[in-house]
């Protein structure tokens, strides 16, 4: 098992266990400022304190962060690719000094650390997106530097008081020194890290063991279940898979943990920063995927990153590290032989192979399509089918936009009356909201529960979520009416067409 990034676990709550209670009355006791973390923040602190972000103690001083982002390593010449930072925003940073001390709380109310307060800087934040994710408006780590961090960055050294409290799966989420200890109660030595933020299927688990096979190790399969990419299946959705494969595996042959990382979608830098953090963890061999933590292409079509780009930085690094690199091979399934197979030792031209993409399985499940044994094991598909029901079972809401003519009271009693009559177990309401925007905000809730809305009144253009269609005669129209002033009967037609063509109604 490799030593810790740096030489040595920086496990602040074990370092600081004798004197938690000083530091929890400290806390509580009002007078050093509080600072609220966010999710991002949560999901640092928690590696930093836990040691899943050996060498560092603390969130990065000036001078540390302009190392990182210039040379990708800390001052001392350790190699580390990702910069750490507590943002806050100025009015915070003008009560800040050097020397001052800083609680800081989880959902504003509680206390995980002191933070010691080293300095407060003003990021330079067009070198971070150039340096670190390679300066592309659309990268969404460029996106959040800009339109979510704030304006100043704080350094300083953490106290632990506790790690930040988890209410699910808590026998799942183990700490670096926890996965070590497993590790050695189980007497693995060599043990080949599998990072993911997906769901796995059946080509997964193949390259997995053939990986530990390759590597004569044992497989930690360690899925990320803090911040990953906008638009990713959620965590718990993903752990319910991950139990399932887990069962998949030889007996005595892989275990899993979950990692509370908040992904910044870094491609190369990133690949490098989980290695380092595996490490940490106890693995002695990294699976180092193709477009690994890429965030795929911008608004013009182009990638972020190249197909092999964190492969080679990894590996550029291999001998600092101390982690050895297995690159991720592309497995496909033989039909004809009912197995799969590395797709560089097959000749494709004479031999008949078979994939699903991820897009094309994002179809199959919208559209309720067939998803063969071979490509997923029934019970991973029943779990991704609740999370992820087709069109016909998903809710949508229908927005009356407020320039048509025809009462829109008796339109949304209408279109209520003619959704009830079609039946189909989805549940059909008019949301009354009577202006009131915390109203408005539950509207998306309702959609993903399977809900059908009907939206007669003013609509709250801030408010976000997917399936939601406006109905009139406008540009902006998604349902789109000849005029403002057609009759009621017409409507309700046009609407239910519209909903059977989306797939949401199924005659």
């Amino acid at each position: 098992m490799p030593a810790p990034h740096g030489g040595i676990l920086k496990d602040l709550v074990a370092r600081d266990a004798h004197k938690r209670q000083d530091l929890l009355a400290e806390a509580k006791s009002g007078k050093l400022l509080e600072w609220n973390l966010t999710a991002r923040q949560i999901c640092d602190l928690e590696l930093i304190l836990n040691g899943g972000f050996s060498p560092l103690e603390g969130f990065l001083t000036e001078k540390e962060y302009l190392s990182v982002v210039n040379d990708s390593r800390l001052s001392s010449g350790i190699v580390w690719t990702m910069p750490i930072n507590l943002d806050v925003d100025e009015k915070f940073a003008k009560q800040l000094a050097s020397g001052k001390r800083v609680v800081l709380l989880q959902d504003n109310e509680i206390p995980v650390a002191v933070l010691n307060v080293s300095d407060v800087y003003k990021p330079e934040k067009a070198l971070e997106a150039k340096k670190v994710f390679r300066g592309d408006p659309d990268h969404p780590a460029i996106q959040y530097l800009y339109n979510q961090a704030g304006e100043y960055y704080v350094g300083g050294s953490l106290e632990a008081i506790q790690l930040p409290q988890h209410y699910d799966y808590p026998g799942l989420r183990k700490t670096p020194a926890q996965l070590r200890l497993e590790f050695e109660s189980r007497q693995w030595d060599r043990i080949v890290a599998f990072q993911t933020r997906n769901p796995m299927h059946r080509a997964h688990r193949e390259l997995t063991v053939r990986a530990a096979r390759e590597a004569n190790a044992k497989v930690l399969i360690h899925p990320v279940v803090g911040l990953t990419k906008p638009g990713d299946i959620d965590h718990h959705t993903r752990v319910r898979v991950y139990q399932e494969i887990i069962k998949r595996y030889p007996a005595g042959i892989a275990y899993m943990s979950l990692l509370p990382l908040a992904m910044r979608m870094g491609g190369d830098k990133e690949a490098v920063w989980h290695a380092i953090i595996r490490k940490n963890y106890g693995a002695s061999h990294f699976i180092v995927g193709r477009d690994h933590a890429g965030p795929g292409s911008n608004s013009k079509g182009e990638d972020f990153y190249g197909p092999y780009d964190a492969q080679q930085l990894v590996e550029s690094y291999k001998n600092e590290l101390g982690i050895e690199v297995v690159p991720f091979r592309m497995v496909t399934f033989l039909p004809d032989e009912n197995r799969y197979a590395p797709i560089d030792e097959i000749d494709t031209t004479k031999t008949r192979t078979l994939n699903i993409s991820g897009t094309e399985l994002r179809r199959r499940l919208r559209d309720g399509g067939e998803i063969p044994e071979w490509f997923s094991y029934p019970e991973v598909v029943k779990i991704l089918r609740e999370s992820n029901p087709p069109r016909s079972k998903q809710g949508f809401a229908i927005v009356l936009e407020n320039s048509l003519k025809a009462s829109k009271n008796q339109l949304a009693i209408a279109l209520l009356s003619t959704f009830l009559q079609l039946g189909g177990g989805r549940h059909y309401k008019i949301f009354e909201h009577g202006n009131s925007s915390e109203l408005l905000s539950l509207v998306p809730d309702f959609i993903q529960s399977g809900t059908g809305l009907v939206v007669p009144h003013q609509w709250n253009h801030a408010v976000k979520a997917n399936n939601l269609y406006k109905l009139g005669a406008s540009q902006d129209s998604d349902i789109k009416l000849d005029s403002d002033d057609e009759s009621i009967l017409h409507i309700v037609q046009k609407v239910v067409l519209f909903l059977e063509d989306n797939g949401f109604i199924v005659f």
